[in-house]
């Protein structure tokens, strides 16, 4: 299966990224991971990039999809693979169709804003161990106290709520137009994401046929 995973931040689409890999055992391609892995293995694209990254610039469009096009010819993506991440806008879609991998659906996990930032601002994290926390879901014996070490819980900045609306608002202008270009060629698919992780993964697998 050649997949798509569309979703906006903190809609859990990592996460069922991962148990979609499990179960058909095919690879994700994450954006982020396949940049950073074409710039420390030395690849025409990775050489590219990181004049890009060395800069201080984005890495524009035509090198990022040369790259996605260099992991996708790889020989364990033969069967399958799973991108997240990637295509962002339009322009980045209609550059995946010319690469002819012949993608067999696009799956979107939708979460409603609210959810999103009550999910992502509610995280606290410890600034010593790393240990993860939630004030809903996960909360620690001692509030704002690592369980682990003891040391500070702290807001990270990329959870902050201004932040996450930010997100947010860049993911709804830039790739939610992709549900409506994926809708007319058939291959859209939308899950309503739940609170529990197993749920979703339910749903996930039910609209895929898997």
């Amino acid at each position: 299966m050649k997949l798509i995973l569309l979703g906006a931040p903190g809609a859990g689409k990592g996460t069922q990224a991962e148990k979609i890999c499990e179960k058909l055992s095919i690879p994700t391609i994450s954006t982020g991971n396949i940049i950073r892995e074409a710039m420390k293995t030395g690849t025409e694209m990775g050489k590219k990039a990181k004049e890009y990254v060395e800069a201080g610039k984005l890495v524009p469009d035509e090198v990022v999809i040369g790259i996605i096009k260099e992991r996708l010819a790889e020989n364990d993506c033969a069967n399958g693979f799973i991108l997240d991440g990637f295509p962002r806008t339009i322009p980045q879609a209609e550059a995946l169709d010319a690469m002819n991998f012949g993608i067999d659906c696009v799956l979107s996990i939708e979460v409603p804003d609210e959810k999103i930032v009550t999910r992502m601002s509610g995280r606290r994290v410890c600034i010593t161990c790393g240990a993860s926390y939630h004030t809903e879901y996960k909360k620690p014996t001692k509030e704002g106290v690592c369980d682990q070490c003891g040391a500070e819980l702290v807001l990270r900045k990329d959870d902050a709520p201004e932040t996450v609306l930010e997100r947010l608002n860049i993911y709804h202008d830039q790739t939610e137009p992709l549900k409506g270009y994926y809708e007319k060629s058939g291959k859209l698919k939308t899950v309503e994401g739940q609170e529990e992780v197993a749920d979703t993964t339910a749903l996930v697998f039910a609209a895929l046929g898997i």
